[in-house]
């Protein structure tokens, strides 16, 4: 038998986005109070919680066989890991988060140049000296362990910041002056593990899995009988996420149409389905698409 998998998930702010997709593929995770490995319903699995920032360390040194992390904490870190795949999600959305350089509104800062000599607050030191070398920029670069927003203008001219929606900058008077990186969760694995067959054949199952939980969030299945005669105008309402899927009924001047749609059009549909000469109509919940 197999060892099992080590797989390294995210805590922090992404544990429970994590866990929650997990459930939706058809993983059952669990955090014991006070413990740092998760419960998960595979004995083929071994979960350990790390945190993001040193997750791609840890896969690239072996400790673990792969592990959730974004794409940031990878470049940050400089690990030699392999990618396997990309999960755009986050603590608050479905959509890549952005670091950006920030000052305050009424700051003189106004594109990189103006940043030499100034000092800089951020949780991504490498990233920001290679960015700043990149612009053949020298300035202070500080480590800042939180609460980055609230430094400038006393504590830093500057600040590297994530967001996601910019609401927090905003509230903290501050102006985005550029991106600087934008970055999205990464399922990543050693080089050993990825070519490992077994290992590496668990891990493409899982992230098959993965992104068929996500691929279905917000669609719903339609089934419903048209007569023939009433196809055409039936399928012309159908904004599908494919062709949708015709079957021949006992009766056959009946047929059978099942399709995808977004959950937020649905309303919309099925009385124009009704009127076009659909009937029989069921809506239905989606747990995963797999193309």
């Amino acid at each position: 038998m197999n060892d099992p998998l080590k797989l390294g998930l995210p805590a922090g702010s992404l544990q429970e986005a994590t866990a929650d997709l997990f459930r939706k593929a058809g993983y059952k995770i669990t955090f014991p109070s006070r413990s740092y490995y998760p419960a998960i319903d595979d004995p083929e699995l071994h979960c350990t919680l790390i945190r993001a920032q040193e997750m791609g360390r840890y896969v690239a040194d072996g400790s673990l066989d792969c592990g959730l992390t974004g794409h940031d904490w990878i470049v940050e870190s400089d690990a030699e890991v392999v990618e396997l795949a990309e999960l755009v999600f986050s603590k608050v959305s479905r959509r890549p988060v952005r670091w950006v350089l920030a000052v305050p509104n009424d700051s003189p800062i106004k594109e990189p140049k103006d940043l030499q000599g100034k000092r800089i607050a951020t949780e991504v030191v490498n990233i920001t000296k290679k960015w700043l070398a990149s612009h053949g920029v020298s300035a202070n670069v500080e480590f800042s362990w939180g609460a980055t927003e609230v430094k400038p203008p006393r504590l830093a001219d500057a600040i590297v910041e994530v967001t996601e929606t910019g609401s927090s900058l905003k509230a903290n008077n501050l102006r985005i002056v550029c991106d600087i990186l934008t970055s999205t969760t990464r399922f990543v694995a050693n080089k050993a593990a990825a070519a490992d067959p077994w290992k590496r054949q668990k891990m493409d199952d899982l992230i098959l899995m993965l992104k068929g939980a996500m691929a279905a969030e917000g669609k719903v299945g339609l089934m419903m009988n048209v007569r023939k005669g009433d196809l055409e105008r039936v399928i012309g309402q159908l904004p599908a996420l494919k062709n949708p899927t015709i079957a021949s009924l006992a009766d056959q001047e009946w047929v059978a149409v099942n399709t995808i749609i977004d959950e937020d059009t649905v309303r919309h549909i099925i009385p124009q389905l009704k009127a076009a000469g659909a009937s029989g109509i069921v809506e239905y919940p989606l747990t995963k698409i797999i193309d």
